[in-house]
């Protein structure tokens, strides 16, 4: 007769280090043996063919007639085993409890040691509230099969002698058990579930809910503190005026706060977002997890991604400095004199960089050759504009930089944002002067871009004005007339135009 137990070793020896385990087996009259099993991964219809061959290998057919089934446990079948509920994780699953309520929610995390050490601990506060201690009880949880048993060791003492009930147990009641008892020995009972109330049940039930809930909490934190730094993947859930909600793909929930995203960002319910995980904290018990778009550890992450070089080490970022969906500039040196580093992050026509602007949204991003040459560096962190000459004064950690008119608008770049980013990168103050040697060197009018409005110098362009002087050599009268701009715009032009030659 072939027994569950025998089917049980032979297989589980059998498959013992691949993905697939046994769930179930079922013995029916007549030798109808039911092989049921389930895998990490999707088991095949060949998996299921190979250990049935296997198993039938194993019995003689002349001593034992048997039929054998071997089928993986499908969609419809329940799950039993911890295996199982961890290879669902993030999945939706219906569940039916022992009283016949249905419950439909999403597995967020699986673990056996966790829930048998809550198990435990809920049911020793109960047996603490109702025998006083729980100290003589042993809670016995065998996860595989879903079974909890507990038991309770009393010494045996004679009949007049019972000082603590919860501990000790008169001789006629051991007797009663076993007849062979004796005075000092340990007499160990099961405790059945059956013998706790209504109120008691109630009592375990929210508790260990609030043990479960608590017990994710804790892994939640647990595992986003170890995050911190990584980018994370996740689908925009809400969106609020002051900050997103964002599910991973666990429905584990995160917040970007409108501080965090860059100004160009905009996001519907439903679209695809990448951040790096910023700060994680407990608010009330609650892990609250931050993500940031705007951090420069953000930036860094995506050249890790996308330049294979900064990943492996080869290249190394010294600082990243940006002012989030307008400009960055990052230092990048490397340890290898046959890399160059600039290039390799902005790759074959700028494949890898084009990726990280994308995600940036046109965020634009210059790569600097880093250097211990703190001229050669500022010269390279205001690129794209040319110097003339650079005075460093050392000890107010400032910088004069010299540059012809032409180079001084590149130099600031749009909204300032060029000098400021390069004065970050390179730890100086820099201060940006003219550099007029020439008296008749005559100025572009664009240079005054930073001072004059626009409009206006289009203005003066549209009757040939285009440089310093030849603004200088016409009266404000025939300016006046020659365009549409009042006089008194016209002396404010004029005021700044000879400031630059004096």
């Amino acid at each position: 007769m072939i027994t569950e137990k025998q089917i049980r070793d032979l297989v589980e020896q059998h498959l013992a280090g691949s993905d697939i385990f046994v769930v179930d087996i079922i013995i029916k009259p007549g030798n109808k043996i039911s092989l049921f099993i389930d895998g990490d991964h999707r088991v095949t219809i060949d998996a299921c063919t190979r250990l049935s061959r296997f198993v039938e290998s194993q019995f003689d057919r002349e001593t034992e007639d048997f039929e054998l089934t071997v089928s993986s446990t499908g969609a419809d079948k329940p799950l039993k085993l911890p295996r199982q509920f961890i290879k669902n994780t993030g999945l939706l699953l219906e569940l039916a409890t022992q009283a016949g309520e249905i419950i439909v929610g999403t597995v967020l995390h699986a673990d056996d040691q966790g829930m048998m050490r809550i198990l435990e601990d809920v049911f020793k506060h109960m047996l603490t509230k109702r025998f006083g201690s729980a100290e003589n009880f042993d809670i016995i949880v065998n996860i595989d099969k879903g079974d909890l048993e507990i038991f309770r060791s009393r010494t045996i003492v004679e009949d007049d002698e019972v000082e603590d009930e919860n501990t000790q147990v008169p001789l006629s009641e051991a007797i009663k058990i076993e007849p062979d008892f004796e005075v000092g020995e340990e007499l160990s009972e099961e405790i059945k579930l059956g013998s706790f109330g209504r109120r008691e049940i109630l009592t375990i039930r929210q508790n260990l809910i609030s043990k479960i809930q608590e017990y994710e909490k804790n892994n939640i934190y647990s595992k986003y503190r170890e995050k911190i730094g990584e980018i994370i993947s996740g689908e925009v859930y809400q969106v609020w005026k002051k900050e997103i909600l964002v599910l991973d793909d666990e429905g584990i929930e995160l917040l970007l706060p409108k501080s965090e995203q860059i100004p160009s960002d905009f996001y519907r319910k439903g679209d695809s977002i990448r951040a790096v995980v910023s700060k994680v904290e407990m608010k009330n018990n609650n892990p609250i997890i931050i993500l940031s778009r705007t951090s420069e550890t953000f930036l860094e992450r995506l050249f890790e991604s996308e330049v294979p070089e900064v990943y492996d080490g080869l290249i190394n970022i010294k600082k990243i400095v940006r002012v989030p969906g307008e400009r960055a500039k990052i230092a990048v040196e490397s340890y290898d004199d046959r890399i160059d580093p600039v290039g390799a992050c902005v790759g074959m026509k700028g494949s890898r960089i084009h990726g990280i602007v994308r995600e940036l949204k046109n965020e634009n991003i210059d790569v600097i050759n880093y250097t211990t040459n703190p001229s050669l560096f500022i010269q390279r962190a205001l690129s794209p504009a040319k110097i003339s000459s650079i005075v460093i004064i050392e000890e107010e950690k400032r910088a004069d930089v010299y540059m012809k008119p032409d180079q001084v608008s590149l130099a600031i770049g749009k909204g300032g944002f060029n000098i400021k980013l390069a004065g970050k990168l390179t730890g100086y103050e820099i201060d940006v002067y003219r550099d007029t040697d020439a008296d008749n060197e005559d100025v572009d009018i664009q240079e005054f871009a930073d001072e004059i409005d626009q409009w206006i110098i289009d203005e003066l362009k549209g009757i040939g004005c285009d440089t310093a002087k030849s603004v200088l050599v016409l009266n404000v009268a025939e300016l006046v007339k020659r365009t549409d701009l009042e006089e008194e715009t016209i002396n404010e032009v004029v005021r700044i135009i000879r400031a630059e030659f004096e």
